[in-house]
C-alpha cells in the first residue's frame, strides 16, 4: 500500500485505520508502514477556536485524521518518530467554515452572461472543481454551498473520497421557493405553489442527498412550517435567504434553523424588538456583509485586483477572457446597481446584531460577482471587524461557532468534531504567516492547509516533508 493511500484510510475512521495497519504489517509492509508516523506542527502562535488567549510556542500533534494533543511545547510532548512541520513565526489555527458559499459560480460579473456562456449545467463540473480548489488553498476545509444544481452532489462525493482538492462540503442543492429566478438555471431552484408542494420538495431534497435545506423567497407562513416540519422530522437544519422584516418572522416563526445575509444592508436597519427576538432565541445570523458592500469599494480602488495571478492560473484562457470582459465597466452591473446605497446602510445594519451580541456565523456568498472564493472568506472576515467584533471573535466565529451551527449533522459523524484544536477533534487546521490577531488580513496569507489530517500545499511551500506526507495542489 503507497503510503498516501495508507494516510487517507484514516478519513474512513481510526479503528479502520488501525485495521489497515494490521494488515500492512501483516502481510511484511515494512517502511511503508512509516506513514503511520504522527504530524507535530512546532514552534508557532496557536488559537484553539475558542475566544481565550493564544498559546504561544505552541505544539500540535495529530495520528492519521485526528488531533491528539495540542498545547504549549513546555507540556505538549512531541512523538520521537512524528514528522515534523516548523511554524514557528506562524499562526496555527482550526480551518475555516464558510456557512455560505456557491460552488457553482465563481465570480463573473454578471450571472445570466455566465450561464449563457457555459452553455448548459452539464458544464458546471469545471468551475465547481475551480471553486473547491480555491476554497481549500485559501484555508476554508469545510464549505456549506447554499444553492446548485444537484450536479454539486456528486462533487462533493468526489471530494469526499479524494479524487480531487476541496473542502469538505455541506450541500443544499435547489432552493425552495415561490418566486423562479430567470438569471440562473431552473434546475437550480424548487418554485412551488403550495404547503404541500413545499413538504414533497424538501422529502425529494433529502431523499436525493442534501444535507440542509434553504428557503427562498417569497414563501408564505404555511410554507415555512411545512419545510421546516418535514426536514426536521429527517434531521435535517434549514436555511433561510432572509432580508425583509416580515419574512423573518415568518421564518422565525416556523423555526427556521439559520438566518442568511440578514445585516447584509439589503434594507434599513431592523427593530430593536425583531433584533432581541433573535438574539434571545439563539437563533444564528450569516450576514455576508462584504460580498458588494467591501468587495466593491475594494475593487474601485484597486482594480487590479480583478486580474490577480490566481485567476489566471485557476481558469481556462477562454474562460479568463470572459471573465475579464465581464468586468468592464463593472459599476453599472445590475449585481451593483444599490450598492452606494448598501453601504451606507452598513454603517448600522452590519452592527446590530454585533451590538446585540446575537450568535454570528461567518459566510462569504462567494462565487457571487467579483467575490473570489480564494479571498472572500477573509474579506468577509475583515468587514466583520470592520463592523465591531474583535479578531479573536472573529476567528471563533469563523471556527467554533460555525461547527456548532452544523451541530451533529451525519455527514459530520453525528457529532461535533470540527472548529476547535483540541484532542479527538479532526485535523482541520490551518497555518497563516503572520498574526491575525494584529491584522485579521493575514488570513489572506496561507501557508499550509491541512484536512483530515493530510496536509495541502502550494508548490512555492514544497519541502521534504511535504512531499512525503502531503498534497500539492
Amino acid at each position: 500500500m503507497k503510503g498516501m493511500e495508507l494516510y487517507r484510510s484514516w478519513r474512513l475512521g481510526s479503528w479502520f485505520a488501525a485495521l489497515v495497519l494490521a494488515a500492512v504489517a501483516a502481510t511484511g509492509g515494512g517502511a511503508e508502514a512509516e506513514t503511520d508516523r504522527p504530524i507535530a506542527l512546532v514552534g508557532g502562535m496557536l488559537l484553539d477556536g475558542y475566544e481565550a488567549a493564544p498559546v504561544h510556542n505552541a505544539v500540535v500533534v495529530i495520528a492519521g485524521n485526528t488531533i491528539i494533543a495540542s498545547g504549549p511545547a513546555h507540556d505538549t510532548a512531541v512523538p520521537a518518530n512524528a514528522y515534523v512541520i516548523d511554524t514557528r513565526g506562524k499562526t496555527v489555527l482550526p480551518g475555516l467554515i464558510d456557512m455560505h458559499a456557491h460552488m457553482e459560480l465563481i465570480g463573473h460579473g454578471d450571472y445570466k452572461e455566465y450561464y449563457d456562456y457555459l452553455g448548459g449545467i452539464e458544464n458546471l463540473e469545471q468551475s465547481r472543481q475551480i471553486a473547491a480548489k480555491q476554497l481549500l488553498r485559501a484555508g476554508v476545509t469545510t464549505a456549506v454551498d447554499l444553492g446548485s444544481t444537484f450536479g454539486l452532489l456528486e462533487t462533493r462525493d468526489r471530494i469526499a473520497a479524494g479524487a480531487i482538492p476541496g473542502p469538505r462540503v455541506i450541500a443544499s442543492g435547489p432552493w425552495i421557493s415561490r418566486l423562479p429566478v430567470g438569471i440562473v438555471p431552473s434546475e437550480m431552484q424548487f418554485v412551488i405553489k403550495s404547503p404541500r408542494e413545499a413538504a414533497a420538495r424538501t422529502r425529494e431534497l433529502i431523499d436525493r442527498g442534501v444535507d440542509v435545506i434553504k428557503a427562498w423567497e417569497g414563501l408564505t407562513q404555511e410554507d415555512y412550517n411545512a419545510i421546516v416540519r418535514e426536514a426536521h422530522a429527517r434531521g435535517v437544519k434549514v436555511h433561510a435567504h432572509l432580508y425583509d422584516p416580515a419574512k423573518v418572522e415568518l421564518a422565525l416563526n416556523a423555526g427556521v434553523d439559520v438566518l442568511q445575509h440578514m445585516g447584509s444592508a439589503k434594507n434599513p436597519p431592523y427593530s430593536k424588538e425583531l433584533i432581541a427576538r433573535i438574539a434571545h432565541k439563539g437563533v444564528p445570523v450569516i450576514q455576508t456583509i462584504a460580498h458588494r458592500i467591501w468587495v466593491y469599494p475594494a475593487t474601485v480602488a484597486f482594480p487590479a485586483r480583478l486580474e490577480d495571478p490566481l485567476l489566471r492560473e485557476d481558469l481556462p484562457p477562454g474562460l479568463y477572457d470572459e471573465f475579464q470582459r465581464s468586468f468592464r465597466l463593472f459599476h453599472r452591473r445590475d449585481y451593483f446597481r444599490q450598492v452606494e446605497r448598501e453601504i451606507r446602510l452598513s454603517r448600522v445594519a452590519a452592527r446590530q446584531f454585533i451590538e446585540a451580541d446575537a450568535v454570528i456565523g461567518v459566510g462569504t456568498d462567494g462565487g457571487s460577482p467579483m467575490n473570489f472564493h480564494f479571498d472572500a472568506m477573509w474579506r468577509e472576515m475583515s468587514a466583520l471587524v470592520d463592523s465591531g467584533m474583535t479578531p479573536i471573535q472573529v476567528v471563533s466565529a469563523a471556527t467554533k461557532t460555525n461547527a456548532e451551527i452544523l451541530g451533529s449533522m451525519q455527514i459530520l459523524g453525528g457529532q461535533r468534531q470540527l472548529g476547535t484544536i483540541e484532542p479527538g477533534m479532526l485535523a482541520d487546521l490551518i497555518i497563516v504567516d503572520g498574526d491575525p490577531l494584529f491584522d485579521i488580513n493575514v488570513l489572506g496569507y496561507v501557508d499550509l492547509v491541512i484536512k483530515d489530517g493530510v496536509p495541502w500545499y502550494t508548490k512555492d511551500k514544497a519541502t521534504d516533508t511535504l512531499r512525503a506526507i502531503g498534497r500539492q495542489f
